[in-house]
């Protein structure tokens, strides 16, 4: 039995595109990552599965259960941290966590020893009120409360935000502990190099749509990289036109490209060009993106 599984699942807002067909298959067990540029469809596909928001069409399942007709009893084994998070501003950190674990069957000593537990992982001053903290603090407090109850399926949309590095390592290890524990976990996010820490498969959506569901091994196997080279002479674009390289763009002094292929192959070609200057770094999601559509419609 799979812990998500999605079917034709479809939200529209009148004539704006929420998300169309959205088939969608998480294991049990696994940490899957969905990525994608804001306003992709994955915050609308989180809520759609939560039973935030209704769906127009299509079905979907957690743990087997329909989320339309057994709402209650799905999201009582999910913890959720939402991209944004807003709270009674005048409640202290500790009084709101008790709050919310006050809403999931299960041992209220365990529960306080848990949010004691992952406020000193954090570092949170459970004492200081709501309105007193910055958005990172506040950003704790929902990761706090949405693991504090022990939850069999951990949904996170853009859960880094605010978050420093040393709090961000903290974050991924326990995750990392929850998932050895026997916790799913889907992870939202519109940063690449963090699904590829942490996930085992990733999905890619684009303008409501699920483009490519790959895993992360394979997915780092077929990694483009971008190329920016500075020449002491004219470039002959001609030169760059081999297989592999895409999204070329040639200037006076200039090349930049986007290559997918053996660097091997690449490096011979760099070797006979008259460099001054060369950066090779990661694509963006958007180049990413394009890539996946261009091979969807090549085939």
């Amino acid at each position: 039995m799979n812990a998500i599984e999605t079917r034709k699942l479809t939200k529209s807002y009148g004539k704006s595109r929420g998300i169309v067909d959205v088939d969608m298959s998480v294991f049990d067990g696994e940490i899957y990552g969905f990525i994608g540029p804001n306003g992709a469809g994955k915050s609308t596909t989180i809520r759609t599965l939560l039973g935030l928001i209704h769906p127009t069409s299509g079905s979907a399942t957690i743990f087997g259960k329909d989320i339309t007709r057994f709402g209650p009893e799905v999201r009582r084994q999910v913890g959720y941290l939402p991209s944004e998070v807003f709270y009674y501003d005048d409640m202290r950190a500790i009084d709101l966590l008790r709050y919310s674990v006050s809403f999931y069957a299960g041992d209220a000593k365990a529960a306080e020893t848990r949010i004691h537990e992952l406020a000193e992982v954090f570092d949170l001053d459970l004492r200081k009120k709501i309105d007193d903290l910055s958005y990172g603090n506040k950003k704790k407090v929902g990761i706090i409360q949405g693991l504090a109850h022990q939850p069999r399926l951990i949904v996170l949309d853009e859960p880094t935000g605010g978050l420093d590095p040393l709090i961000q390592q903290r974050f991924f290890h326990l995750l990392r502990e929850e998932n050895a524990k026997g916790a799913t976990i889907l992870f939202s996010s519109h940063i690449l190099s963090e699904v590829q820490r942490l996930c085992h498969r990733v999905a890619i959506i684009k303008e409501g749509t699920i483009v490519e569901v790959e895993e992360i091994k394979a997915l780092l196997e077929k990694q483009t990289k971008r190329f920016t080279l500075e020449l002491a002479s004219v470039p002959d674009a001609a030169r760059f036109a081999v297989d592999g390289v895409t999204d070329l763009t040639v200037g006076d002094h200039t090349v930049r490209f986007l290559y997918r292929g053996r660097i091997n192959d690449i490096t011979g070609l760099l070797a006979a060009q008259d460099l001054v200057d060369l950066q090779v770094g990661e694509p963006d999601l958007e180049e990413i993106f394009l890539h996946y559509y261009a091979t969807r419609q090549s085939q």
